[in-house]
């Protein structure tokens, strides 16, 4: 970050002569320019974004390499999806990078108990890529209280990539919780109502 506030504030002084009372009022009006802007960018986020990329001959040197590997890191679904393409190396990549770029917007990684099936791509009925979680996966994001995952798919003829960004569930869209005490005086008015019905 100093890197970047060192070079806009040299830039600045570079273009005027640092001689005159005025270049060096540009100098210091600079260097207040690159630490706003230093602290803009280290503000923390209600979101947090998670890309991978891998490359596609890689993952078919994989496949070729070790046949159970399907198995183990994709569902059913996923490998029924992959299977039906004439590429299904490129689509098996995607969804590589899809589970990596997932677990990197939740920030643990394939950690804390997350394996690689806890995260499986889906297609929704207009064809559009999801997430859907298991187990520690969905675990973690009820505990980050992550609302939902878009996510983006996308390659190349060498590379795989998948951006996914996880939202965080902003304050209103929360549940309240009610105070024990209201609850208990709202339970004793419903029963005190039912009681003079009587």
């Amino acid at each position: 970050m100093n890197n970047v506030k060192d070079e806009v504030s040299a830039a600045v002084a570079q273009s005027v002569e640092v001689e005159t009372p005025e270049a060096q009022d540009n100098a210091s009006v600079a260097e207040q320019v690159a630490q706003n802007f230093d602290d803009s960018i280290s503000l923390e986020s209600p979101h947090s974004i998670g890309v991978d990329i891998v490359e596609i001959d890689r993952m078919r040197s994989i496949l070729e390499r070790t046949p159970n590997f399907k198995q183990r890191v994709f569902s059913e679904d996923e490998r029924a999806y992959c299977e039906k393409t004439a590429r299904p190396e490129c689509h098996y990549a995607t969804r590589f990078a899809a589970k990596e770029a997932v677990l990197k917007a939740l920030g643990t990684g394939f950690a804390e108990g997350i394996g690689v099936r806890d995260v499986e791509v889906v297609l929704n009925s207009k064809g559009k890529p999801q997430i859907k979680l298991y187990r520690r996966a969905a675990e973690k994001a009820k505990e980050l209280d992550i609302k939902d995952i878009p996510l983006s798919l996308s390659y190349t003829q060498n590379d795989a990539v998948a951006c996914a960004l996880a939202l965080v569930r902003d304050e209103e869209e929360k549940p309240k919780q009610e105070d024990p005490l209201q609850e208990l005086h709202r339970q004793f008015k419903e029963v005190r109502s039912m009681l003079d019905t009587l």
